[in-house]
């Protein structure tokens, strides 16, 4: 799996930690959904 490089860190409004946060669980949900599309293509190619 391919990570990126940390972003420096900057302190901003509590709102950029919500907008953060926010695109975070959206990208951890999609992760979790392509895992999980994998796994059930690699059952069925198993049979």
């Amino acid at each position: 799996m391919e990570q990126k490089p940390p972003k420096p860190k900057v302190t901003k409004a509590p709102d950029s930690r919500e907008a953060r946060l926010k695109e975070a669980l959206k990208a951890n949900l999609a992760r979790r959904k392509a895992q999980a599309r994998a796994r059930k293509a690699d059952g069925e190619n198993k049979g």
